[in-house]
């Protein structure tokens, strides 16, 4: 009986594990695992709403389609200071108000590891300050003065995996093309008053008169080309530069391109013609 008794406690046991097993293979709910999500990241310079909704719809009521319900950040490193208290933002209306341009905001960085819960309380999610700090920083370059904006830090550029829009018509004053998440390849003139945008790097083969807008979503690396350098205003990565008649004669009219310069005396616009 001693010995029956042992074999059924065995298979007993045996059948319990085997359950188990097919439980863990066949049936689990759910993983857990890490991942990394590239959200935009809105850096603001101020706390002031009235201002920050007025620049908001200077810069993309005309591009409704700039962000498509994109999950944000908000980074508020250079708006808030040590006196700064959580209940001097109204964090309703500034959920709101993002919304209110397609933007998901999904979390809040640059702010105390205190507001951590109730920040929760808003679904929104504290993240840890960023290993490289957004930096503001005053624009100038051998040619220009250039014009300090709102900066916009996106998901890496390697996620520009979209192939380029071709646009082969001329762009009128008051027109504008916006190449999202790719290049733009325009192969007629972009005419004065006109604006082309692109996530990524902006080919012009042709007169460039108008505005040009690159690396919209934050891209550093975007670069700004034309046949005809004769652009009224350039932007790389949320740097804006307005150009006048002080453009470098050895630049205006010619074959050159704009790039995002960074070094430890912050970021520039340059320019520079292409050698033939």
């Amino acid at each position: 009986m001693k010995y029956n008794g042992t074999v059924t406690v065995f298979f007993s046991t045996f059948k319990t594990c085997l359950t188990l097993t097919q439980l863990a293979r066949n049936d689990i709910c759910f993983d857990i695992k890490s991942t990394h999500m590239g959200m935009v990241a809105l850096v603001f310079h101020t706390l002031n709403t009235a201002a920050i909704a007025a620049e908001l719809h200077k810069r993309f009521v005309d591009v409704p389609e700039f962000f498509d319900h994109d999950a944000v950040t908000i980074d508020l490193t250079a708006a808030i200071t040590s006196d700064t208290r959580f209940d001097d933002i109204d964090w309703v209306q500034w959920v709101a108000m993002l919304s209110g341009f397609s933007m998901v905001p999904l979390a809040v960085r640059g702010v105390p590891e205190s507001w951590k819960k109730n920040l929760g309380e808003h679904r929104l999610v504290w993240l840890a300050p960023a290993l490289t700090p957004a930096k503001t920083t005053s624009n100038s370059t051998p040619h220009a003065q250039g014009d300090q904006a709102p900066v916009i830090h996106p998901a890496p550029p390697d996620t520009l995996l979209s192939r380029a829009m071709v646009v082969d018509k001329p762009l009128r004053s008051g027109q504008r093309v916006y190449a999202k998440g790719r290049d733009l390849v325009m192969l007629a003139m972009v005419n004065p008053g006109a604006e082309v945008i692109a996530d990524g790097h902006i080919h012009v083969y042709a007169p460039l008169r108008g505005r040009a807008v690159a690396g919209a979503r934050g891209d550093v690396l975007s670069r700004i080309f034309a046949l005809n350098f004769e652009p009224e205003l350039v932007s790389i990565a949320g740097i804006y530069q307005s150009i006048d008649s002080n453009l470098h004669a050895d630049i205006k009219g010619v074959a050159a391109y704009a790039s995002l310069q960074i070094n430890a005396q912050g970021e520039h616009l340059i320019y520079q013609a292409i050698s033939r």
